[in-house]
């Protein structure tokens, strides 16, 4: 999946930087470098999207539709 998300980064008191996402609530990573806290906030976005994902596919009807939407 493709998608473009806001990075907040912070430099955090103890030294590093803090990252969070507004868009996905929950998501946020840190490193020690800008760099290393967007990788890990990158990651943290992927699995919250995905185990969403799985949440909602959990129990679906056989006959429920699914299908792509794109936000460009």
């Amino acid at each position: 999946m493709k998608a473009e998300f806001t990075a907040i980064i912070e430099a955090a008191p103890e030294g590093g930087y803090w990252a969070m996402c507004p868009e996905v609530p929950g998501a946020n990573g840190q490193g020690e470098t800008i760099e290393e806290a967007k990788n890990n906030l990158r990651e943290a976005i992927e699995l919250i999207l995905e185990e969403r994902r799985a949440d909602m596919l959990r129990g679906l009807p056989d006959d429920a539709i699914q299908e792509k939407v794109f936000i460009g």
